[in-house]
């Protein structure tokens, strides 16, 4: 009950410091030292005093029942409920040795306060200079409770004023009740980041085991950090990882995050392979303007990252990429140069489509105007790239080509009327292959072709309608434009087409896109936005045998009219918004695809939602591989009144009827610490995983996070 001894002194020196000095009969003073007492004896250099002394040198006091003070050393030896205040520091002992000049000492059986408000218990204390003290057998909390919500007990103890609290063979305990064991732990005082160890997350799951993470904080400058983690499954092995985080200009930023993962060998089995993981991103400006921006997402297996990944959207996902761009923007051109590796897995094969661009190199230019309405640009490019299948690669089957295009475009827009907008585009494709298939033949041969073809694009909108709404003051307030619109495109056959090597099938576009769009604009604060719009649209193929529904046929004929496409967007507010957009098929007159997308609040209000809805349906294909219908909901809730925050998520398959996902998080304020506790169940991996953890931030120590994990404060 260490605090109880505490403020009772603090609330002696308050209270009873007047009756003090009126029952004193004098006082003794030697320079800026003055000492008030009911009995003072002088001998020599030394003064001796008893009954409700009290020393005032400086800002320093001392309170004590007897004092011994040389006047020459300034040397004070006091006993009996010693209380010492300084300017940021109250402190209360049975027996002190306190040097008035240095403020250095010794002190027995103390308690005290230190900014910012830390308090301690100690057997013994010595304090080496006005920043730094060492505490034996010594109890610490920032807690104002008397019994304390959480402190540290420990054997010994370093305190430096406004930096940190360093304790060996510490035990945590919460009110009386012991939970964890530290042989050292160093616990950071001042307010900017600070290195030292998180508090541990524990957990358990059924297919892991128990679950032990621990995370090491370092902050290495203002401007960088980084997190080491250590994570152990009982049943399953051990892994570990680094967070780094860097800012070297306002230019100059990234992250890197590494984990390694060994397996444990299980009884009759042979070890699986270590798994390990590199996420990078990078953003920096180079001389002469250029931009470079690097983004690498890795893993060695997919299997441990659908296991051991709790981020559903990550897990779920089989994806890897290795890419860098460097651009450059000046004036009316942009130039462009990219690598890139790009692999999607697919589990019914076991295998993967990869992708690599060595190099992709672009350049182009926006719009010049040559002389009023007639616009002039271009954009060129030169690709090299491979696409296969991995085994193709395996084999060295791979497709690959390289290709330099050119592309120069005229444009003609027409915006003379208000209520109608015409634009008039026509561009020269030139492409020039450095390989091609043999005539008649899929045979690749070192037979550079050139090709050339046109598009033509015709773009109508309007004529537009427009209606105002005004309040009765007669100020507008709503505004509801109706705009229709109308798409030509064609582009010219090109020759010798078939030689071309392509890694996708190769569309030629004769079509006529129609539309029809509701907007409505509302005035706030003298900006206008837009709230509502509602929008019809469908693609009529003039050459369907060669459009991108040749692959399909109804009756035996290629479909001449696209799906015709519906949305509807909602933004009432900043923070809430409604998406919905749907597809119905004229030809087997059904729904070919629905999405919906909510979001009600912001994660940072009091009350937030976010709903993501999607189903899709392929008319012309009858294999349900095709289908999907799949919603996922996510939210969360903070209440102050009492002190707690919850978030959770659920994804759910509709077309196989099972659940995907769901997600518990509650966080309990209590007071100095935070309690954070977190349900999962995996329901997509191969076998359910239900799966719990527990952490706790107090003070100015955080929680230690799952590396691998995904939502959660």
């Amino acid at each position: 009950m260490f605090r109880n001894k505490a403020v009772f002194f603090i609330l002696f020196i308050i209270l009873f410091t007047g009756k003090a000095l009126s029952a004193s009969d004098g006082d003794i003073s030697s320079e800026e030292i003055k000492i008030v007492a009911h009995y003072k004896e002088k001998i020599e250099n030394l003064i001796i005093a008893s009954g409700n002394v009290e020393v005032h040198y400086k800002k320093l006091k001392i309170f004590a029942d007897k004092i011994r003070l040389d006047r020459e050393t300034k040397d004070v030896y006091a006993e009996g409920n010693v209380v010492i205040q300084m300017p940021d520091e109250v402190v209360s002992a049975e027996k002190a040795f306190f040097n008035l000049d240095s403020t250095q000492g010794e002190l027995e059986k103390v308690y005290g306060m230190i900014q910012p408000t830390v308090f301690y218990e100690a057997e013994s204390v010595e304090r080496e200079d006005e920043n730094k003290y060492i505490l034996h057998k010594a109890k610490l909390t920032s807690c104002t409770q008397p019994v304390p919500r959480w402190k540290f007990s420990c054997s010994r103890a370093n305190f430096k004023k406004d930096d940190y609290m360093e304790m060996w063979s510490s035990v945590f305990s919460i009110k009386k009740i012991p939970i964890f064991y530290f042989p050292y732990i160093k616990y950071p005082l001042d307010k900017e980041r600070s290195t030292g160890f998180l508090t541990p997350q524990l957990g358990y799951s059924g297919r892991k085991g128990f679950i032990f993470g621990q995370s090491f904080f370092w902050a290495i400058r203002r401007n960088m950090d980084a997190t080491f983690n250590l994570d152990y499954y009982s049943t399953r092995g051990r892994g570990g990882g680094l967070e780094f985080r860097y800012l070297f200009s306002k230019d100059t930023a990234g992250q890197l995050n590494l984990y390694y993962f060994d397996f444990k060998k299980e009884p009759g089995q042979e070890a699986s392979p270590p798994a390990h993981l590199i996420r990078f991103n990078h953003n920096q400006y180079l001389p002469w303007s250029f931009k470079l921006v690097a983004d690498v997402d890795l893993q060695s297996s997919y299997d441990f990252l659908r296991e051991f990944d709790n981020n559903f959207k990550r897990a779920v996902i089989s994806n890897r990429r290795t890419q860098a761009y460097l651009s450059r923007a000046w004036s009316y051109f942009n130039l462009n140069m990219r690598v890139s590796r790009f692999e999607t897995y697919f589990a019914e094969r076991d295998d993967s489509i990869i992708r690599y661009n060595l190099p992709q190199v672009g350049f182009s230019s926006s719009k010049i105007k040559l002389f009023s309405p007639l616009y002039f640009s271009f954009a060129s490019s030169f690709d090299r790239w491979e696409y296969g299948w991995q085994t193709e690669y395996q084999d060295d089957k791979q497709t690959s080509s390289e290709s330099l295009t050119f592309i120069p475009a005229l444009s003609l827009p027409f915006t003379v009327i208000p209520w109608l907008t015409l634009n008039f585009s026509l561009s020269n494709n030139f492409a020039y292959y450095f390989q091609s298939k043999a005539p008649n033949s899929k045979k690749i041969v070192a037979e550079p072709i050139l090709t050339y073809n046109y598009n033509l694009n015709f773009e109508l909108i309007g004529p537009t309608f427009f209606r105002i709404f005004r309040d009765a003051d007669g100020s507008a307030k709503l505004k509801h434009i109706i705009e229709p619109s109308l798409t030509y495109s064609y582009q010219s056959p090109i020759d010798d087409s078939e030689r071309i090597i392509n890694y996708r099938r190769y569309y030629r576009l004769h079509q006529l896109e129609y539309s029809f769009t509701n907007r409505f604009l509302k005035k706030e604060n003298e900006m206008v936005r837009e709230v509502l719009t509602l929008s019809l649209s469908q693609t009529f193929y003039l050459l369907p045998e060669e459009g991108p529904l040749s692959i399909y046929s109804v009756d035996g004929e290629i479909p001449e009219f696209s799906d015709v496409r519906g949305t509807v967007r909602y933004y009432p507010a900043s923070n809430y918004s409604l998406d919905f957009a749907g597809s119905f098929n004229p030809y087997y007159k059904t729904i070919s695809s629905l999405r919906l997308g909510a979001n009600l609040g912001s994660i940072r209000d009091s009350l937030f939602l976010r709903v993501s809805w999607f189903k899709s349906i392929n008319p012309y294909k009858e294999s349900a591989i095709y289908n999907r219908h799949q919603i996922n909901c996510f939210a969360g809730v903070k209440i102050p009144q009492l002190s707690l925050e919850a978030q959770a998520e659920i994804s759910y398959n509709i077309q196989e009827r099972k659940m995907l996902y769901s997600a518990f998080i509650f966080v309990y304020h209590y007071q100095c610490l935070d309690f954070k506790s977190d349900l999962r169940v995996f329901y997509f991996r191969e076998k359910p995983e239900l799966q719990f953890r527990i952490s706790f931030g107090l003070g100015n120590i955080g929680k230690t996070t799952d590396f691998l994990g995904g939502m959660g404060f």
